[in-house]
């Protein structure tokens, strides 16, 4: 895994920083988003650093990708929200807030606004809670 020494994503990777981590494999992480726009929200990231899909190793964008749909999955198992959003965001005027790749999975209902960034941080003990629910939905496929 390469990464850069200041990427909070990296350093997430590398254990130096905290994160509520759903599932992880060769190439990927996923975890929850910390400023949840609705509960489930998580991310998935490619273990090798690049900044966003321009610079991204095309086998860990289908790594990103596979996992993703097992993610998925598992949010409609647990969570089973009325739709899901998927983002993903390059560059600072789309709206990109951490430059290291990744994707968005924002599970959704009706009459919620549409937002892919959210304000507040979510609550540690809800956020390890439902990181476990969908880890253990993710592995038992």
């Amino acid at each position: 895994m390469t990464g850069s020494r200041d990427c909070i994503f990296c350093k997430i990777v590398r254990k130096e920083a905290p994160a509520h981590v759903v599932c992880e494999d060769e190439r990927t992480l996923v975890f929850m988003d910390i400023f949840p726009v609705a509960d489930g929200h998580t991310l998935i990231i490619p273990k090798a650093h690049c900044d966003d899909l321009f610079g991204a190793d095309p086998e860990d964008l289908r790594a990103v990708i596979e996992r993703s749909r097992e993610v998925a999955h598992a949010i409609g198992r647990v969570l089973a929200p009325d739709g899901l959003g998927v983002f993903q965001l390059n560059g600072a005027a789309a709206g990109q807030t951490v430059f290291h790749y990744h994707m968005h999975l924002i599970p959704r209902n009706h009459g919620a606004g549409l937002a892919i960034h959210g304000r507040t941080p979510g609550d540690p003990a809800k956020l390890a809670e439902i990181a476990k629910r969908l880890g253990d939905a993710v592995r038992s496929g």
